[in-house]
């Protein structure tokens, strides 16, 4: 699984990172946890609260946005957003094909 967490201040990117994490998708809070906490380090930011909100984007949309009220502390930026690539799909026939 690669996930792409980015913080954005007046909607320019100031932070980014690409990590690649060996486990499948979580689809709980505790399977979560350690990985927002692994992306926060890498950006140098503070943990956010985690809603069941945030969880819920996550596996459905593959996509969810902290905001500057899920921090307990000030932050520097406007928003945290975490986005989980696609899984390629292995013998995918249309892969190799030149157009």
């Amino acid at each position: 699984m690669r996930i792409w967490a980015k913080t954005l201040k007046d909607h320019k990117i100031q932070k980014d990172v690409v990590q690649e994490f060996a486990l499948a998708r979580p689809s709980d809070l505790k399977g979560w946890t350690p990985v927002i906490g692994e992306l926060c380090h890498a950006l140098d930011i503070e943990r956010p609260v985690v809603l069941n909100k945030h969880i819920h984007d996550l596996c459905t949309f593959s996509h969810t946005i902290f905001k500057a009220s899920d921090f307990m502390d000030s932050i520097s930026f406007d928003r945290f957003e975490i986005e989980i690539f696609p899984e390629k799909k292995k013998n995918d026939p249309f892969d190799s094909v030149a157009y």
